[in-house]
Parts: structure tokens; C-alpha cells; sequence
């Protein structure tokens, strides 16, 4: 799929117009353990999760993905990477984490954060 500089833009702005709005959530249920690992490991809040997610810039975009789940198949899922500083809950200290973002934005515009968690690999920027 072909993408453009300006289609991740007006992606981010509907994205970001429906967070700070309040129309969104980040999947935190027992299938999305790697999210719940993020919040263990590290010391972070709502507002700082907020605040991460609205700081993306179409240089952050990855790639789209389509929903391999079944009877979902039409959704189109946004890839983005985020490199932030993080305090550890335990030990001492900030670390520099590369997180991975995955995004399905709703006709409803209700943005749903499925996955918010480190990097398992590197990702690939499309702009960068």
C-alpha cells in the first residue's frame, strides 16, 4: 500500500483530534500482555501515555497492516515508533525505550491503541 507524508499527517490529526477529545483507549486485556508489561516495568502515567501519543510525527510511521482477525479484515491498523525516555520501577534511573505503537482508528472516530509496549524488532520508518 502506497502512502504518503500527508497521509500519515491527516491520519495523525484525526488520531490526535479524537485523543484530546477523550475517544480513544489503549487494550490493556489479558491478550495485550506486552502493554501491561510497559506499565510494570516503567514508571508511567495516563497523562505521559497521553502526551507520547500525541507527540507522534508522520517521521515516526512505520507501516499499515491490515487486522488479521477474522470478521476484521477491512480495518486498516497504523504502525509508528517512538523513541522516549522512561524512568525503570525498579533499579535506578531513565532508559532510552523504543516503544511500538499500533493504532485502528474507527469510522466512529474512536481511536483504540491495541498495542503500546517496547520494541521486539527494529522497525522500518517510511520517512526517516
Amino acid at each position: 500500500m502506497v502512502v504518503t507524508f500527508d497521509d500519515i499527517e491527516k491520519y495523525l490529526e484525526d488520531v490526535k483530534r479524537a485523543i484530546n477529545a477523550g475517544r480513544y483507549r489503549v487494550e490493556m486485556n489479558n491478550k495485550r500482555q506486552d502493554n501491561q508489561n510497559l506499565f510494570f516495568n516503567y514508571v508511567i502515567n495516563e497523562e505521559q501515555r497521553k502526551q507520547i501519543l500525541l507527540s507522534l510525527t508522520p517521521m515516526d510511521f512505520s507501516e499499515i497492516r491490515h487486522n488479521d482477525h477474522k470478521g476484521y479484515e477491512h480495518e486498516l491498523l497504523y504502525v509508528f515508533g517512538k523513541d522516549v525516555n522512561l524512568l525503570r520501577r525498579f533499579g535506578s534511573g531513565a532508559e532510552k525505550v523504543s516503544l511500538y505503537i499500533k493504532f485502528n482508528k474507527l469510522e466512529s472516530r474512536f481511536v483504540i491503541v491495541i498495542s503500546f509496549h517496547k520494541q521486539k524488532y527494529p522497525l522500518h520508518y517510511q520517512f526517516k
